[in-house]
């Protein structure tokens, strides 16, 4: 159970981007939680990406801002520099990229980081989720491989998301029944993506719609990944 509820709601993005600023305002109105998953490395870099033709900012925070734009949320690793850890031979790199990325953020927010997401897709990663769970402290860490369902999972070191943010038909259709379930078991909802997507699809608006249909409701506990998963 998740603070005595049976239902438990949490988000994750990716890249520590500036547009995440709007998103934690978003996330603040609402009163839902987030954790946010970032490469230290890259951080004060300013870059941009083709999203289906349409360009749109990928601009990294700074390092000082860090800890307050995501307060009362949770930072995790992205690893330091977003490389497919799948293609990395070297095992004692895969750790670098993990447990550095890790420690730089816990100078930088002040407590300890134990979540991570994947760098691009977190599939055919059995070998990285085993050295992640040995040798690392990451105690989760999330793909990009959708459920569309609500079940627990016992696998937190690849941990699949319930669905991206993005996929809305099917987004608004779980979260109607997510509101109006009344489980007998533990049920989490889990939704990710990059606030960057937001600028490219111009669907702020659309995402706080579905922001309003599922929060403030008395029988869901709303946590960052850390809160809802360990």
């Amino acid at each position: 159970m998740f603070d005595g509820k049976m239902k438990a709601i949490t988000f994750s993005y990716d890249d520590g981007i500036t547009q995440d600023i709007r998103l934690v305002e978003l996330f603040n109105k609402y009163g839902v939680k987030a954790t946010f998953n970032i490469n230290s490395e890259l951080l004060g870099k300013d870059g941009e990406l083709n999203i289906q033709g349409i360009k749109v900012g990928h601009n990294k925070l700074s390092p000082a801002e860090i800890k307050d734009v995501y307060d009362g949320h949770e930072v995790a690793v992205h690893t330091l520099t977003h490389p497919r850890l799948q293609d990395i031979e070297d095992d004692n790199e895969i750790i670098r990229q993990i447990e550095e990325d890790r420690k730089n953020l816990e100078k930088l927010v002040g407590y300890k980081v134990c979540g991570m997401a994947y760098p691009y897709n977190g599939r055919d990663a059995d070998r990285v989720a085993a050295i992640i769970r040995e040798h690392t402290a990451v105690k989760y860490a999330r793909t990009t491989n959708s459920t569309l369902n609500f079940d627990l999972q016992d696998n937190l070191y690849q941990f699949n998301p319930t669905i991206h943010h993005a996929d809305y038909d099917n987004l608004f259709k779980l979260g109607e029944e997510f509101v109006n379930l009344k489980p007998d078991s533990p049920k989490v909802f889990y939704i990710w993506g990059h606030s960057y997507e937001f600028d490219a699809f111009d669907d702020w608006d659309k995402f706080e719609d579905f922001l309003k249909l599922i929060s403030g409701k008395d029988d869901i506990f709303y946590g960052t990944n850390r809160e809802v998963l360990l």
